[in-house]
């Protein structure tokens, strides 16, 4: 908008004072609005910015056009801290869009404030703690300041109390404290005021602490006490008291203890309570000469400070003692079957009444009962000796399995007990518990539950599956713990064992895959052992056969050429393919070329229940029309081993599937006929094969080669030694040698003939003029100035080929290599074939001439011409 003068009274100074609260208006001011606007201001005034930086200010509308610059409290404004002035910018806009900005000053003027305290006063109040007796010195030092940093003055209130305050706001003690004369807490009051009056107070609590410097004292008048011998623990035997003078007006915090060596008596430390806690035994040692125990008391306040006293204990004696055993609980052994009136445990060895009076120490044994006692019986109630009564047979359905017989016997004092005042539950005899346990004797053989096993396992089963339990029991009781075991069987060419056998549970597992093609049963023994003795049993794994090998084809690679003229029906070079499936039958077979067969022209037949099948051209091809584009197919057959299967079957059975793949080359019909001789190569290639097992085929292979290598390089050195000794005398001519060696080395037979091109045809694809040889099939790009080649005559050339004096003819022609499929051009570089087969002559010109397999070339070779088939 454009800039009028909006804002009526600015720019403009004012003054505000430091610590104004929120609200307190600054500066008024007006907009001027134009007569032109209906709606006055836009945009109301505002403090678009300050300087310095500040929201300690804003604007509040007074009425329509009347509005007032006002402090915001936040922050509130310090003269001492902040800045002592502000640039307020102020921004208005009205309706009309026109605009003014202008400058508020805003000075902060300065105010007297009252001093602060500062430290610990000035967020609590203080209390300081004075121990009794301490000399009159300095106690705390008051920190308050001035915010004009003006002098302060400090006051102490009330003026009665002993402490004073300096000008610097030390507080001083003005007396030694005495805890028990004076008061214990103490009141200030402390003001500081600035030179202009303006004062501010905090308190200050002084406590004066009590100090423990009295020693305590026992108020128990008695010193001899008597108390019957085999007290129970907890009993009183005296009351101690004292007193400590520092708690005149509290209960006193006194700690009461034994100093003496004292094993039958305790105090409680904060009562003065003395209790029996050990047994009393006046018929025992020290006391049975001795019976007066001698107690040290001692009397402790919290400060150290500590008084004792003696007092005696005089032990009265009682009839307090019955008859004791040690042990009282005997555990003893006994063989199964044992014979009646075995000799089993004297307990008059083991037992004795300690009282000192011979009429208190007689003793008798009485009572024997429990489970099994009669088994069991006490020769006399004076001897104490317990014996046998019946054998005892753990197997026997009469002893319920028991092992071990719990008894117990009574020992009894003869005399008449003087203790059951003491011990209201307590009786007149003891009680001697005896644990016999039979010990089992292994009286049986374990047994299987089968005298035989037989598993059937599926030979695709996996590692580690249970195929089967074997169980045996042992009459003997307790059970005994029965260990499983292989003992022999299970063995295979490559596994010491294939099966594994729980020692605990007798589940039996299979560590290696099951092979029915190659052991269709295993027989095992299995041991059962108690440790002593053991048992075995035959368990016989059946391995069921499933289908789990794949149909295996030769070849299961194959590569041929045939014409594009190639009448429907024809077994295709005479192709066949051989299946053989270890786990299926001949008939299983069934035949379906999966990927390739484009327009469907190629078939198997049979197709189905046969291990062997041929390759049958279904329907001829059309690449005049154009239903068929493509030269090459490469064909992928599956063979499944499921045709004697149902439908039904064929969802849950496994069904295993063999692959082969043929190259089929379409060779294209040549538009001219010309009779004429075609161009060859025969190659004979020799492979040897030798199974994988016959290892020692390389080694023998590489042993004769190195010995046939170490012979020529000998025969070699013997001929150059040999040369040596014949060479010219120096002088003779150079040039004349003296020795003339031929040597005629022929490996194999290969026959050359000129290729004719004698036909020609227009491409469909570029449309460019090709020739190409009626019978071979081989092709060339025509060249504009070449005629037609005629058929020449051929050049038969013999050469001796080894001893047999032999000869084969090598025809000779020229070759020419043409530029390969990357620039999509056809070649006339034609492959070598393969040897004739038997029964047709080599000569070249014969109608019956015959080309073998070679190896396929590659799909990018362009219009090369193939063989007719090759395989590998």
């Amino acid at each position: 908008g454009r800039r009028t003068q909006l804002l009526k009274g600015l720019p403009a100074t004012s003054t505000v004072e430091e610590n104004a609260a929120a609200g307190v208006s600054v500066y008024t001011f007006n907009v001027t609005v134009s007569p032109m606007s209906s709606e006055g201001v836009a945009i109301l005034p505002t403090i678009v910015n300050s300087n310095p930086l500040t929201e300690a200010f804003g604007i509040e509308r007074k009425g329509d056009v009347e509005f007032s610059v006002v402090t915001t409290g936040n922050p509130v404004l310090d003269y001492e801290t902040m800045p002592k002035s502000f640039d307020l910018q102020i921004f208005v806009e009205d309706t009309m869009g026109r605009t003014d900005v202008n400058i508020l000053t805003v000075r902060i003027t300065d105010k007297n404030e009252h001093p602060v305290f500062r430290g610990n006063m000035a967020i609590q109040t203080v209390t300081i703690y004075v121990l009794e007796g301490t000399h009159m010195e300095r106690i705390y030092q008051v920190d308050a300041a001035d915010p004009e940093n003006a002098e302060l003055k400090y006051t102490l209130l009330p003026e009665s109390v002993p402490f004073l305050v300096l000008e610097s706001g030390a507080i001083f003690s003005t007396k030694v404290f005495d805890y028990e004369k004076d008061p214990h807490c103490y009141f200030l009051n402390i003001t500081v005021t600035d030179p202009d009056g303006l004062n501010s107070t905090k308190t200050v609590n002084i406590n004066i602490i009590n100090i423990n410097d009295e020693r305590p004292y026992f108020t128990t008048q008695q010193r001899i006490y008597r108390i019957p011998e085999e007290q129970s623990p907890g009993t009183i035997v005296a009351n101690i008291t004292a007193k400590d003078p520092d708690d005149e007006d509290s209960p006193s915090r006194l700690f009461y203890s034994i100093q003496s060596s004292e094993r039958y008596f305790s105090i409680n430390p904060s009562t003065g309570v003395l209790q029996v806690t050990g047994r009393i035994d006046r018929d025992a040692q020290p006391l049975q000469l001795h019976p007066n125990i001698s107690v040290i008391l001692r009397v402790e306040d919290w400060g150290g400070h500590a008084s004792e006293m003696e007092i005696t204990i005089i032990i009265e004696d009682i009839n307090d003692n019955p008859p004791e055993c040690n042990p009282s609980t005997f555990r003893k052994e006994a063989n199964e079957n044992m014979t009646a009136g075995t000799f089993l445990l004297d307990l008059r060895n083991y037992c004795k009444d300690i009282d000192v009076d011979p009429a208190n120490n007689q003793f008798s044994f009485t009572g024997l009962s429990g489970l099994g006692s009669n088994n069991f019986a006490l020769e006399s109630t004076v001897s104490g000796r317990l014996v046998m009564t019946e054998s005892i047979d753990l197997e026997n359905p009469a002893n319920l399995g028991v092992e071990v017989y719990s008894l117990t016997v009574r020992v009894q004092d003869t005399a008449c007990p003087n203790y059951t005042s003491k011990y209201p539950f307590y009786t007149s005899f003891d009680i001697i518990h005896i644990y016999i346990r039979i010990k089992p004797v292994n009286e049986f053989f374990p047994v299987f539950s089968d005298l035989s096993y037989e598993f059937n396992v599926p030979e695709i089963t996996k590692v580690g599956s249970s195929i089967g339990r074997v169980n045996a029991r042992d009459k003997d009781w307790p059970p005994t713990v029965i260990t499983y075991s292989i003992v022999a069987g299970g063995g295979t060419r490559d596994y010491t064992n294939i099966f594994w056998i729980s020692p605990t549970k007798g589940d039996m597992k299979i560590l290696a895959r099951l092979d029915y093609e190659t052991t269709q049963k295993h027989i095992l023994t299995v041991q059962a052992s108690d440790q002593e003795k053991t048992a075995t049993a035959s368990v016989t794994v059946n391995v069921l056969e499933v289908n789990d090998e794949e149909p295996v084809c030769s070849p299961n690679f194959y590569s041929f050429q045939i014409p594009v003229s190639l009448a429907v029906g024809t077994n295709i070079n005479g192709f066949r393919i051989e299946c053989q499936d270890r786990d299926s039958d001949p008939r299983s077979f069934r035949y379906f070329i999966n990927e390739g067969n484009v327009n469907n022209h190629f078939i198997f037949s049979p197709s189905a229940g046969s291990n062997t099948s041929r390759l049958i051209l279904a329907s001829r091809f059309d690449y005049e029309s154009g239903l068929d584009t493509s030269w090459i197919y490469r064909l992928h057959v599956y063979i499944t081993d499921d045709n004697l299967l149902s439908a039904r079957d064929k969802t849950t059975h496994l069904i295993n599937t063999g692959t082969v793949t043929l190259s089929i080359r379409v060779i294209p019909n040549p538009t001219t006929v010309i009779a004429t001789t075609p161009g060859f190569t025969v190659v004979t290639k020799r492979e040897n094969l030798y199974s994988e097992s016959a290892w020692y085929v390389p080694f023998v292979i590489t042993l004769g080669s190195l010995l046939l290598l170490g012979l020529l390089g000998y025969l070699g050195f013997l001929l150059a030694t040999w040369v040596r000794t014949c060479c010219p005398p120096a002088g003779k001519a150079v040039g004349t040698p003296l020795i003339h060696f031929t040597f005629c080395l022929c490996s194999q037979t290969m026959t050359k003939l000129n290729t004719v091109f004698d036909g020609e045809a227009r491409d469909p694809v570029t449309g460019k003029m090709y020739e190409f040889n009626t019978r071979s099939g081989a092709r060339r790009w025509k060249k504009n100035d070449e005629p037609l080649q005629p058929a020449p005559a051929m050049q038969v050339t013999s050469s001796a080929t080894g001893d047999s004096g032999q000869g084969s003819d090598r025809a000779e022609a020229p070759s020419k290599k043409e530029p390969s499929e990357k620039k999509k051009e056809p070649t006339a570089e034609t492959k070598p074939g393969a040897k004739p087969s038997a029964g047709q002559s080599e000569a070249p010109g014969q109608d019956g001439l015959r080309l073998q397999k070679q190896k396929e070339e590659p799909e990018d070779r362009g219009l090369s011409s193939p063989a007719p088939q090759s395989r590998y």
